[in-house]
């Protein structure tokens, strides 16, 4: 028997076919870049803004890309959030190419702005397409991967996040001490894969065979989008917002203001803003070593105790690791080392997402429901950056602003119980 026939047989004993794995890869290296595009601007904001806005002090800084970061936040769950519902209607593998080359080009345009609010309107338009590939890539993933893996397959799609953070970090550590311009510019770079995509990722045969069922009035886009408000669907509806809601604004209240908080301990350690700019790049990997960490263990703690004990205990470590950070770090050199702790609960916590939103929707909308669930929150998202913003100018400091948003977590902690268990349930149609 040949290496390659080894290969397909192991692939058909785990029933898992070639195109399953194009899917994987695909949905992997779209949400990468989506990540990557996303955090670009939050390991440039305190150059950026502050060359825009010329000024070098931290609170402002922090406050103007604070709105920047919200305004982004806000559009990237409008475009969820719509294109989840385009994703129910003409497919999901060709929702993911429009809305990635949406992303990468207004990310690239964003290296040519030339005042703040050029920047907020270029970040705005990519958010937009970032809120809506991962609606369309999680809905493929679910619907091509068989019931046995397909967790697991989804937590490894998200787990993607962390490396485009990674991949981010590493652009800036190249690029940035040339330019921030730079920086947003090599974000372009993955409208290429859209290429793959199209020409070699299919459509799932799920969707096909319940798009050919449906009726005329079941294909109009309104009546789509509006079941998922119906009495069997409502109640998981509004579960999926509030946990996905809490977790999102506790912890972009906090990673938007860690650039600059970084930069105000090099600071008052008597480094520069060039140390600065290295230092951020360094602590955002560091914090990605211990994301991928935490989707490691959701890969079998989801499937070990479930997803709502999973998505509580990593909420908890959310609140706890956020309060510590901020009320407790006063150093540059204790900051880095914790940054294994909260990146493997604040964003290694999202992996509980991508198990959990798909399996609370049927076939028909789950592009609609899933895409609400996740972009609603990201649009409530938008309130921890303003929050965030406005308290540092009120108070002029970063820590207060960071752990007041941190309350949020607390609505996690409360909401998940109220949804219902989907270990071991299958997919619906």
């Amino acid at each position: 028997m040949t290496a390659t026939n080894g290969t397909a047989t192991a692939s058909e004993r785990i029933g898992i076919t070639r195109i399953q794995w194009l899917v994987l890869w695909s949905a992997f290296l779209g949400w990468l870049f989506d990540s990557m595009d996303l955090n670009l601007f939050l390991l440039v904001l305190f150059p950026s803004v502050g060359h825009l806005i010329n000024s070098s002090h931290p609170a402002e800084i922090a406050r103007i890309g604070g709105y920047i970061v919200g305004i982004k936040l806000f559009c990237w769950g409008i475009g969820g959030i719509f294109f989840g519902v385009v994703a129910d209607r003409v497919g999901r593998s060709r929702t993911m190419v429009i809305t990635v080359v949406m992303y990468a080009l207004f990310t690239g345009l964003s290296g040519l702005a030339q005042s703040w609010q050029q920047l907020a309107i270029l970040q705005a338009l990519a958010g937009f397409g970032i809120g809506g590939e991962w609606s369309a890539g999680a809905a493929l993933l679910a619907e091509s991967w068989p019931e046995k893996h397909r967790a697991r397959a989804m937590q490894v799609m998200q787990m993607a996040f962390a490396f485009g953070f990674f991949v981010a970090a590493l652009d800036n550590l190249i690029l940035g001490p040339i330019s921030w311009r730079w920086v947003l510019a090599a974000g372009a770079l993955p409208a290429i894969i859209a290429l793959g995509i199209r020409w070699f990722v299919p459509e799932p045969e799920r969707w096909l065979r319940v798009r050919h069922e449906r009726t005329v009035e079941q294909m109009n886009m309104m009546t789509t989008f509006s079941r998922i408000f119906a009495p069997d669907l409502r109640r998981r509806t509004i579960v999926g917002v509030l946990i996905s809601g809490a977790m999102m604004i506790g912890s972009w209240g906090g990673i938007t203001l860690l650039p600059s908080w970084v930069q105000q301990l090099v600071r008052a350690s008597g480094g520069t803003p060039l140390m600065g700019v290295h230092t951020i790049s360094y602590v955002f990997m560091i914090m990605m070593i211990g994301a991928v960490a935490g989707y490691l263990s959701l890969i079998f703690l989801t499937d070990a105790i479930g997803r709502r004990p999973s998505y509580f205990l990593f909420c908890l470590g959310s609140l706890l690791s956020s309060l510590y950070l901020f009320i407790y770090i006063r150093d540059v050199n204790t900051l880095k080392w914790f940054m294994l702790v909260y990146g493997y609960f604040i964003i290694g916590g999202f992996g509980t997402f991508a198990a959990y939103l798909p399996e609370l929707f049927p076939t028909r909308v789950r592009g609609s429901g899933q895409g609400f669930c996740w972009n609603a929150a990201r649009s409530l998202t938008a309130v921890g950056p303003f929050v965030g913003g406005f308290l540092v100018g009120v108070f002029g400091s970063i820590p207060i602003a960071a752990v007041s948003t941190a309350v949020f977590f607390s609505v996690g902690l409360v909401a998940i119980w109220f949804g219902p268990e989907t270990r071991g349930v299958p997919l619906s149609d």
